[in-house]
Order: structure tokens, then sequence, then C-alpha cells
């Protein structure tokens, strides 16, 4: 089998010539295909078999000891000019990252199956939807991808129509840490990585092409790449609303995602419709509003921390048709991690499980599962034309300062907002607690181009007849003296989004503040929730003099992205200083000054 399209068949022969594989198979994504490329893995030990009773349809995978995460030192944005990439991305010269990725390339799927992946990012026949193809050695990475993607026959088909598609080399080469890398060349519409099966660093849709290629694409395009979820909010009268939301690790994106509203919400009429858990392509719509698509098919989630009282939703996706990568197995073979009932046997290495080798399953073990197993999944994350954005939500993981919700003032200062954003570390053992580690809309890792540059993008959406989502910042992570958390987080943080959509339909009060608008004490329905007065005072407190060494630190940091930071974000920040000095007592505004 090959393409009707000449410029795919000849990039194939091309990396087949580089590569020397034994055979070349093309994907088409059938049920069939996927029971071969099962069995054959089944066979060679690649996958285990789990429980067939208990997850009927669901192996496990596990991967090389050095190979379970993404080396972000080792990922690199490749643009002809260093300052196009930005400080937040290593780099390397084009010419010079092909020479050497090249040459680790060369012969190295000898005694392999080459397979060609076309895969399509997004509703197939969506507009906002773009494709790619991924040539890898990896069976384990077709897999995925088929999860993970719309792949197979109906993508090449687009593929063919369209002739333009992002080309995506990989193979797991010997899985040498010091012959890995994952390389983006952004002009060239390409990406090559060698040497890890790890999801993020192999399954190149993913991060690699949904984000960073995406994220350059889109600037060049006119729409934004982003690594948030998408929800949709249906209150008791029908009326459905779509959030988007960006969080750093750690911070319960996935919970949202798929959050289960309160008891009382729920007997209201309350639903909650998941549409993606992971990134959001967002496009201007011929009516001014956002509208966004979830370029992925599946959910490539971390695996501890998913449980009956944390996600129950997840975990209920994941009991049939489920690939998991580097969990514990139990005796009688059902995929276990820390938080589940029951015992392990095996830990993620194979090895008897002790407690003295660590936990037992690998803190960033995975499962990948088709989004349409979710009970939460919502029909609308197929729909061409994608969902409207009311509301776009920050946030952070910050124990003090930051209140639990609050509002910009306006599009700039919520750009401003998504730049400025950070969680606190929580390492004590390295002795760096309370360490504030900005990730601008989450993408610091993630972004294929120079972060000024990427505000700047933003900021450009700001035109006449634009009609876009209003944008909030949210801290679930607010803790008291005694160092608990006052907000009890999970499904109660409906609450916190009944507020945000009804200032986005002028339902819902709020008190103005240098910071933004932050809802009074009686603005936010507490029905059935045990929370004291004074923990709420706390959590909606705006601590004017706390909040001026924060300004000023938050200009430090966009300085450091160097001349091609807006001014128009510089001159935001001074608005907000200057009000907070106003509004400070004497002897603050004294050090403001």
């Amino acid at each position: 089998m090959s393409s009707t399209l000449e410029a795919l068949n000849r990039w194939v022969d091309d990396v087949a010539r580089l590569t020397r594989p034994d055979t070349i198979h093309w994907c088409d994504g059938s049920d069939a295909e996927n029971r071969m490329l099962t069995d054959r893995m089944l066979e060679r030990g690649d996958l285990l078999p789990l429980n067939p009773q208990t997850h009927p349809g669901c192996h496990l995978h596990r991967s090389h000891p050095s190979d379970v995460a993404r080396v972000e030192h080792l990922t690199l944005v490749c643009t002809r000019e260093r300052e196009d990439a930005g400080p937040n991305n290593h780099w390397m010269a084009p010419d010079e990252a092909h020479a050497k990725i090249d040459a680790l390339f060369d012969g190295c799927m000898q005694g392999r199956t080459l397979y060609v992946v076309p895969y399509c990012m997004g509703p197939i026949d969506s507009p906002l939807s773009r494709c790619g193809v991924e040539i890898t050695d990896s069976p384990y990475v077709v897999a995925n991808m088929r999860l993970m993607t719309r792949m197979g026959a109906a993508a090449l088909a687009r593929i063919e129509r369209e002739g333009r598609f992002v080309k995506g080399l990989h193979s797991t080469g010997d899985l040498d840490p010091e012959r890995r890398f994952i390389m983006h060349f952004p002009e060239e519409l390409t990406i090559k990585s060698i040497g890890s099966g790890y999801g993020g660093n192999a399954l190149l849709g993913k991060k690699c092409h949904a984000l960073r290629i995406a994220s350059w694409q889109a600037r060049e395009e006119g729409w934004l790449a982003e690594h948030m979820l998408i929800v949709g909010i249906e209150n008791p009268q029908g009326e459905r609303h779509y959030v988007a939301a960006a969080f750093p690790s750690a911070c319960g994106k996935t919970n949202l995602a798929m959050l289960i509203p309160p008891e009382g919400y729920r007997r209201d009429g309350w639903k909650v419709w998941t549409i993606g858990d992971d990134i959001c392509w967002m496009t201007p719509g011929a009516d001014g509003r956002l509208w966004a698509i979830n370029p992925e098919a599946g959910f490539f989630g971390v695996a501890p921390g998913t449980s009956k009282s944390t996600n129950p939703n997840a975990l209920a996706s994941i009991q049939r048709d489920t690939i998991f990568t580097n969990v514990a197995v139990t005796a009688d073979g059902q995929p276990w991690w820390e938080g589940l009932p029951g015992q392990p046997a095996t830990d993620w290495q194979g090895r008897p499980y002790d407690p003295a080798n660590g936990p037992a399953a690998h803190p960033n073990s995975r499962f990948t599962v088709s989004a349409r197993q979710a009970p939460s999944w919502s029909p609308e994350a197929e729909a061409a034309q994608g969902v409207p954005i009311s509301a776009i939500v920050f946030g952070g993981r910050r124990p003090s300062l930051i209140p639990l919700v609050f509002e910009a003032h306006d599009w700039a200062h919520g750009v401003l907002i998504g730049a400025a954003m950070g969680s606190e570390t929580t390492a004590a053992a390295t002795g760096a607690v309370g360490v504030l580690r900005r990730d601008s809309m989450a993408m610091k890792p993630f972004c294929g181009y120079n972060y000024g540059d990427y505000f700047a993008h933003w900021l450009s959406f700001d035109r006449p007849g634009a009609q876009l989502p209003k944008i909030f910042h949210v801290n679930w992570f607010r803790k008291g003296a005694d160092g608990r958390f006052l907000w009890p987080g999970y499904g109660d943080n409906l609450r916190v989004l009944e507020w945000i959509l009804g200032r986005c339909t002028g339902r819902s009060e709020a008190s103005d503040t240098p910071i933004g608008y932050v809802p009074r004490p009686g603005d936010l329905n507490l029905e059935g929730l045990d929370l004291s007065r004074s923990a709420l005072a706390e959590l909606l407190e705006v601590d004017v003099a706390g909040w001026l060494p924060e300004i000023e630190a938050i200009g430090e940091y966009l300085a450091s992205f160097g001349a091609r930071t807006p001014p128009r974000l510089e001159a935001e920040r001074r608005r907000i200083l200057e009000a907070l000095a106003a509004a400070a007592p004497r002897p603050a505004r004294a050090a403001a000054g």
C-alpha cells in the first residue's frame, strides 16, 4: 500500500532508505489491524494481558526504567533564528539538528517494521482540525495513536485531499538516554524523535504536534493551540456553557474536566460534560466568539491519584479497552496504583512488590483510553464547528495570597494573569519549599516559539468585533494557618464555575478590586457546604500589601523574555501596580514608591 500523494510517498521512501526497516506497513486504523498488532505485542512481551473478567480488552506495557517521562532538556525547538525559539525553549540550528539526529536514525529500524501512521488531530471533518503522519517502529505507539487521534484510512484521505501534513519521524532506537532527542522544526512542520518509547516523546500527535508545532501554526494562521481542558456546564434551565482552563501539572486538570456536581447541584439538574482534558485549539468564528475543539480522541491520563473519591468518571472510563503503562498489578491480574483498594503483587517493573523499592506504580504511570468511554463524554466533542468558549480559566497551586477566584478587568489584564500564573513547590526533601515556578498559560514546556511573541499573539485577538471569553484565575489550594486547605475542591469547584458563568451572563455580582473582580461572600452558592465564615473571608481576601511584591516579581519574570515581551503587557502590569499602591496602607505605599 502507498498514498496517492507523491510528497508523502517520497518522504516514506527517504525515511526507509535512512532507517532500513525489514518491512513497511501503512496503518488503516481498522479493528483487524489493531488485533494483529496486539497479538504481535503479546507474543513479544511488549504487552501483558490483564484480568479479562474485570478489565476486558485491557493490557499492560512496561517501559524501560530509564524511559518513563518527558525529557525537557533533550526536547529542542530548531528554528533558523535562535530568538524565534526564545529563552523558554532549548534551541539548536536546524542543519546541525538534522545531521545529529539523522546519524542516530541511520539503520535504526533494521530487523523492525516501519509503520506509517496517518492521523487527524480533531474531528475528521472539522475545518479546525490539522493532520499529520507519524512514521514509527513501535507497535505500542501505533496502538496508542489509534486511541489518541483519528488514525487511519479517513485521515489519509483528508491528507491526500489537502496535500499538507505535519511530518513526525520516531524510533525507539536503542533506548539509550545518551542517544535520545525530541526535535521540532516548526518552519518545516517536522518532528524527529529517537531513543524513547514513552508517551509524550513517542506519540508525536500529542504534545509535539498538538502544542509545539500547532502553537507555531496557530500564530501564523490566527488561532490558539493551548494546554487546556474543555468542559461543558449545563444549568437546570438546560443552558450549556463551555469553559477552557489551563493548570500546571498536579493542579486537578482531569478532575475538573470530568467533574461530578455536588449532591444538591445534581438534584437541581446541573450536568457537566467532558470535551477534553488536556489540549484545546481555539479559532475566532464568524460571530467573533472563540470556537474550540479538543484535537485528541482519547485520554493519556496519570493513573496515580485517579480513584473513586477523586475522579469516579475517569476510573469508570478505564475498566475496558485501555492500555496501562507502568502501573502495578494485583495477584489476580488487575491494574493497581496507590489510592486504589487491594494490594499489588508486582510493581511497575514486574518485580514482586516491596515497599523498599518505592511506590508500586510509577508516579507518572498512565492509562490510554478512548474519550468516548468517559461517562461524562459529550458528543459535542465531535462537532465540526467546535464549541463556543464563554470563559477561560487559569490557575495554579498557591497556598497563600491568591484568592479562590477573581475575574480579569479586560482581555489584556487576562493575558497578564495567564502569563503570571504558576505553582509553589512542596518538595521538602530538597529544601525548596514555597519556591514559585511560573508557568505562563501552563505552556512553558510546550510553547513552540518565543514566549514574548506568544503573549503578543494572545493580545492580538482583542480587536473590533471580537466577542472574547472573559478570563478568570482560580486557586483551589489556599491554606489556612493550620496548613490545611481552606476549600474542599473536587465537585465543589462547580460552585466557583457557577459564579464564573454568572459573570459571563451578567447574573453574578462581584467586588471591583485592584487585581480584578472578586466575589463577595454572598455571591457564591455555598448551600450544603460546611465552610466557616472566617475561611470564606480568607479565601476571598485581597491582601494589597502582599500583592505589591507579587506584581514586582511578575515584572522581573516578563523582562526575562527580553525585547519581544509586548509593551502592552508591561503597561497593564504598571496599571495594576499603581492601583495597588493607591489602595495600600500608607507605609506600604512608601515602600512601593
